[in-house]
């Protein structure tokens, strides 16, 4: 009375199954199964460090605003600051 038994899971697993066809179940289960072995790979990768970019890749204003104005300090002739 109150939970299902063995035969109503069975009942439903074939209705389930009439209803979606074998084909689809198989490529749900697929989804889901790359679903877990993302979410498990991605729960080992959370102790690594992210991968460090090329410099060139990473950018710094305040760094690239320093280097240009000494470009231009270098370019302006002495005397005419």
């Amino acid at each position: 009375m109150g939970g299902l038994s063995l035969w109503h899971w069975l009942i439903v697993l074939v209705i389930v199954v009439l209803v979606f066809g074998t084909k689809r179940l198989k490529n749900v289960g697929q989804d889901i199964g790359e679903a877990v072995k993302g979410f498990k790979k991605g729960m080992h990768d959370d102790g690594k460090p992210p991968e460090q970019l090329p410099d060139q890749a990473v950018r710094d204003p305040l760094r690239d605003d320093i280097a240009a104005k000494q470009r231009d300090d270098d370019r302006t002739p002495p005397g005419t600051h």
